[in-house]
């Protein structure tokens, strides 16, 4: 009987509790960090102070021999640098610098307030038209042009080049540096601008109807964290029932559960950490090129300077993970450990 009660038990813990508690351990630490202000809020705002400035040491490493040997790269940010307006200064003269400075990081921080606690939920809108604008402003529209002015005349193959990216037959092929001599640049690159613009919502809503938070005391994060938490009773049913079945004893139920429960954390645990590890190697070392746009160098180059971007969301993403599941595992060898500070005799044993 005893045999036949822990096949049962295994079968209910394996087929239902394990699988069970092994998605709702990643689901939890997803949640967490699409809830994090840190995430959400402070990163982007820290972005937006750095990159401008990081932008244009970019901007001016590129022109470098020694830091990009190809030639195709460098001469591009070359034509570019001999208009005299860097990248900050481009982004100032369209009105994106004053947006991204000002308007952008005033909602990012109020999202950041929000999610922490420090105001009341309501609705939140981040205002995309100031960036649609910039984006089509003719000061771009000049900076585009006087670059292709600096750069040399195209021959027939580079003119062939070009045709083929207007019409959108080339790909991901990199763009040769020379001004073509048979088409209307300006229109080509203002259309492209355009499409991306049109894609473009004019506004993004990030907060909805968030007035049902007013009515929770811990604002939405907390709220969302401990709806979040009892997902984990789903898998806590079966690993129970399945360790009350299989169980002679309360000792040898808290083994079964500990046990039960820290299998079910570990491989998230494992999984998460290798998942972080291997992404954050993939971004330093995988191809940034998109095919042959740009060089291994200029890959090299943008990753020194922008590198902790991909480091940090990577991190932000996957840390919650790695936590909820070191914690899981923790209530596993919690239980465990408890196993033995209580009765180990079934009870009709004690009886006799």
């Amino acid at each position: 009987m005893n045999t036949v009660r822990k096949i049962i038990g295994v079968f209910i813990i394996v087929f239902f509790g394990l699988p069970a508690l092994f998605g709702i351990t990643w689901v939890v630490g997803f949640i967490r960090a699409s809830v994090s202000p840190e995430f959400l809020s402070d990163l982007p705002r820290e972005i937006i102070t750095e990159v401008p400035q990081l932008t244009d040491e970019i901007f001016k490493a590129a022109q470098d021999k020694e830091v990009i040997s190809d030639e195709n790269t460098r001469t591009w940010f070359q034509a570019a640098a001999k208009t005299g307006i860097s990248p900050r200064d481009l982004l100032a003269k369209t009105g994106l610098l004053d947006w991204l400075e000002n308007e952008l990081s005033t909602s990012l921080k109020e999202i950041g307030q929000v999610l922490r606690g420090e105001r009341r939920p309501r609705e939140i809108w981040i205002d995309l038209q100031p960036l649609k604008r910039g984006l089509l402003h003719p000061e771009v529209d000049g900076f585009l042009r006087a670059t292709l002015q600096n750069l040399p005349p195209c021959n027939e193959q580079g003119d062939e080049s070009w045709r083929q990216f207007a019409s959108k037959t080339s790909g991901h092929r990199q763009l040769p540096a020379c001004r073509p001599s048979l088409m209307s640049v300006d229109d080509v690159l203002r259309a492209e601008r355009m499409k991306a613009v049109n894609e473009m919502p004019n506004e993004v809503e990030v907060f909805g109807d968030v007035r049902a938070f007013r009515y929770f005391p811990f604002g939405i994060v907390g709220t969302v964290h401990f709806f979040s938490y009892l997902l984990f009773l789903i898998p806590a049913v079966f690993i129970f029932l399945g360790a009350l079945i299989a169980a002679s004893s309360p000792s040898s139920f808290l083994k079964w559960s500990g046990v039960s429960v820290f299998v079910g954390g570990l491989p998230v645990l494992l999984m998460s950490l290798f998942a972080k590890q291997l992404s954050l190697w993939a971004v330093k070392y995988g191809s940034f090129s998109w095919g042959e746009r740009w060089s291994g160098e200029f890959h090299d180059l943008v990753f020194d300077k922008l590198g902790w971007i991909s480091t940090r969301i990577i991190d932000g993403l996957l840390s919650p993970v790695v936590a909820v599941a070191g914690v899981v595992c923790v209530v596993g060898i919690v239980l465990f450990a408890v196993s033995f500070s209580v009765r180990s005799e079934p009870k009709k044993a004690i009886n006799k």
